[in-house]
């Protein structure tokens, strides 16, 4: 009966959490603190901070974590493919639909018209990024606050990435070790 009642819980979560985690994280509590008893709030709150920490979905990882809590690795399975379960159901129907339609005219100039937004987002996040790591947080631009350090390793990986094709992951280790060898020597 629990692992019914982990699959139930978990797949409203996948089914109604539209917006990304946070959305999903008072139906979360929902479930598991309130409804069901899981966990308690200071459970459900190392939960969330879990969540974070590790790769993933925060969904997907609340509903392996109370899953094994719960009813151990097969609570975890059954939890994590009731969460995940709407979203390849959704996913597989819109590219059906997509590779039926896709060559229709009024669907192609739609997605055109997404596409100018989408990089426009993409690039506006990448923006704030990098506003915050040359000048911090506080978001003052000015040229004695620059962090200069920062500015040349995003020139280095910006080189090893466009001329030299390097992998980005490499990039980003090396980008890492080159930070904490000049916090290392004070600079």
């Amino acid at each position: 009966m629990i692992y019914l009642q982990l699959f139930l819980s978990f797949l409203q979560i996948g089914l109604f959490s539209f917006g990304g985690g946070y959305a999903a994280m008072p139906l979360i509590q929902g479930q598991v603190v309130s409804t069901h008893g899981w966990l308690s709030m200071s459970e459900f709150t190392d939960l969330i901070t879990i969540s974070q920490m590790t790769p993933g979905p925060i969904a997907v990882n609340s509903a392996t974590f109370v899953g094994i809590k719960i009813a151990g690795i097969p609570g975890a399975l059954i939890a994590t493919i009731g969460c995940i379960l709407p979203s390849c159901i959704i996913v597989t129907l819109i590219a059906k639909l997509y590779l039926k339609y896709q060559n229709v005219d009024t669907l192609q100039s739609v997605l055109n018209s997404l596409r100018p937004a989408v990089v426009a987002m993409i690039a506006s996040a990448g923006i704030s990024i990098l506003i915050s790591a040359f000048w911090g947080s506080e978001a003052i631009v000015t040229l004695a606050g620059t962090r200069w350090s920062l500015v040349a390793i995003f020139a280095v990986c910006v080189l090893l990435l466009q001329k030299f094709k390097m992998n980005p992951i490499w990039v980003m280790i090396l980008a890492g070790v080159i930070k904490a060898v000049l916090s290392f020597a004070g600079l």
